[in-house]
């Protein structure tokens, strides 16, 4: 899933690439991605891009006269940047991993697509950002957020470090894969719970969420939407990376699985060398 880093990214390209351009139009192949219905996406024609940038993990395109197009690309979505269309015939709705396209003046535009068969990438068209149901909710940038309100947000919710640092709600931005490297950093285990969290534990994850994550944005910055999946798989040292040796150490990097999704750790590092129990229900070795 595109995160904190990568929508930055993406939000960065278009701002080089699409801003000042106008919209020739705006094209819905999956109809089930559109969640509003007005305004209309033919309102969009003729306007220029005026901005670009993101809330959390949300993607915003702003066009002339304050029209937003706000996107949620999900687990599997995508935003491909195309000098050139093959063809200038309108898309057709269908199943295909195109779910929208933009197309501007100069013959250039975008398609935000998504793979796999569970559709769930989301795109709003609204002149309020607090029409999207997501942003509203959203808790302050997790890289954002200085130390007195990253704690004040962390313990706001109790529970392990890992859903709470995740929640959007609490702090925006982190996903399941930077919440793995930031935990990593910080030397904590993944099901330690918030409100048990020391001060000085607190300000190590603060600094870690600040490192991780700008280090991620500094790399990913100025590279093109085709390389970032690329680049962010490269700067992992335990996600993703289970069975392989955890850099800092030397351990073998653990996972523990849940039904849709896992986590990867470091035994050493974060758990005192003591494996975490593979099973929804893990009580957390502390």
């Amino acid at each position: 899933m595109p995160e904190l880093p990568e929508v930055e990214a993406l939000a960065g390209y278009l701002r080089q690439r699409a801003v000042g351009r106008r919209v020739d139009r705006l094209e819905i192949a999956a109809i089930s991605a559109l969640k509003t219905y007005e305004p209309a996406p033919t309102e969009v024609a003729g306007r220029a891009v005026i901005d670009a940038g993101r809330h959390g993990k949300f993607l915003d395109v702003l066009f002339e006269g304050g029209l937003h197009l706000v996107v949620h690309l999900a687990r599997a979505g995508w935003l491909h940047y195309r000098e050139a269309f093959p063809s200038t015939t309108p898309l057709r709705p269908g199943k295909g991993p195109i779910a929208v396209r933009v197309r501007l003046d100069d013959g250039s535009g975008f398609d935000l697509t998504e793979a796999g068969t569970q559709k769930k990438l989301a795109a709003y068209l609204v002149t309020d950002l607090a029409e999207v149901p997501g942003v509203a909710k959203l808790g302050p940038d997790a890289l954002a957020a200085d130390l007195p309100l990253f704690a004040e947000r962390l313990r706001s919710r109790r529970g392990q470090v890992k859903g709470v640092l995740t929640d959007q709600s609490v702090l925006s931005g982190v996903g399941n894969a930077y919440s793995d490297e930031i935990l990593h950093a910080a030397k904590l285990s993944p099901f330690a719970i918030t409100d048990r969290l020391t001060d000085a534990q607190i300000a190590t994850l603060h600094a870690a969420t600040r490192q991780v994550l700008g280090d991620a944005v500094e790399r990913s910055l100025g590279q093109r939407a085709a390389e970032l999946k690329g680049e962010k798989r490269s700067g992992l040292k335990v996600h993703a990376r289970t069975g392989l040796p955890c850099p800092v150490c030397g351990d073998t990097v653990r996972e523990v699985s849940f039904a849709d999704s896992s986590l990867q750790y470091c035994p050493t590092c974060q758990t005192g060398g003591k494996p975490l129990a593979d099973r929804r229900l893990s009580r957390l070795v502390r």
